[in-house]
């Protein structure tokens, strides 16, 4: 699969708050780009949760003008609402929704966002994949169900659904959606329990073609990629950025790498190694990216990494 590349303009700067995650710290240190919520600011209102899933806004700067959209939406019905309610945060300010993929962590928060918006159209970008229905077969044989989202309710709550395979264009130009990502490594090489409904039939999906990412080009700095659960595979998912637009230098990773758990533990050591050759400048593995993989980055590139937590903005 290959694409011609895309001019991806140059922000000025791009802002990326981590609305649902895995884990909540608000003890952790911050720093000029690395923004924590304050657990004082929060003594006495509403507190931030944590839950397995993953939301996070972006909003990209350029000439003066700012614009967002909502990568994910996390598990729970009422998570993203009470998170983004905590942060301040408008959903009616939000040009767009874009889906990394179809699992249920990453979309079932949509429901309680839709109601808030009432009759506000709502652009939602996703690939196709990401309506199909899915499951996880477990060696022992025991099936755990991933439902996908629902088009025709979708539809109903005023939601313009936009399905692409291929990259697209977004907030003017200054955020590129990689589609489909190529497989182009040889230790990433999907899931191999995992399998979706076709039709009536169930068939094998270890490849979960519908993992995309977000990538904004930083000016003087270079991309910023941002993945949901990275199943396709984090070196793929920066090799399609690169390829995409053109742009070697790579200035922040952030997201879930998933690299938990014995089927993906082997490939930690060659996706650390490559991390390394690319030096970003900013490392934040999160969600899905397992305790031993978070701890291999760290140790990999001490200067980089940051732990991620809800309500996190990273400034760049």
């Amino acid at each position: 699969m290959a694409h011609e590349t895309i001019h991806l303009k140059e922000a000025d700067a791009v802002e990326i708050t981590t609305v649902l995650d895995n884990t909540c710290d608000m003890l952790l240190a911050g720093s000029p780009t690395v923004r924590r919520a304050s657990l004082g600011e929060k003594v006495g209102r509403k507190v931030l949760v944590a839950e397995h899933g993953f939301s996070a806004m972006v909003k990209v700067t350029a000439w003066n003008t700012s614009e967002s959209l909502l990568f994910d939406a996390g598990l729970s019905r009422g998570g993203l609402m009470h998170n983004l309610d905590v942060l301040e945060i408008k959903p009616a300010e939000m040009h767009a929704v874009v889906l990394s993929h179809g699992h249920i962590d990453h979309t079932n928060g949509l429901t309680g966002m839709l109601n808030r918006l009432g009759s506000r159209r709502m652009p939602l970008l996703l690939h196709p994949d990401a309506l199909l229905d899915r499951k996880v077969v477990l060696p022992d044989g025991h099936e755990m169900h991933l439902p996908p989202p629902n088009p025709r309710a979708l539809r109903h709550e005023g939601v313009e659904l936009m399905e692409e395979a291929g990259p697209s264009s977004m907030l003017g130009g200054m955020v590129l959606i990689t589609g489909q990502i190529h497989r182009t490594t040889d230790f990433e090489t999907g899931f191999p329990l995992h399998w979706a409904k076709r039709g009536k039939k169930w068939e094998p999906d270890p490849l979960i073609h519908d993992d995309q990412a977000v990538v904004v080009n930083l000016k003087s700095k270079g991309l910023v990629i941002l993945t949901g659960c990275g199943h396709a595979g984090a070196i793929n998912t920066v090799r399609q950025a690169q390829a995409l637009t053109g742009v070697e230098r790579v200035h922040a990773i952030l997201g879930g790498f998933h690299l938990s758990g014995p089927l993906f533990e082997p490939i930690i050591a060659p996706t650390v190694a490559a991390l390394e050759s690319l030096q970003p400048e900013l490392i934040v593995p999160a969600h899905c990216t397992g305790w031993k993989a978070v701890h291999a980055i760290a140790r990999a590139l001490p200067q980089a990494f940051v732990q991620n937590s809800v309500g996190t903005r990273f400034v760049l």
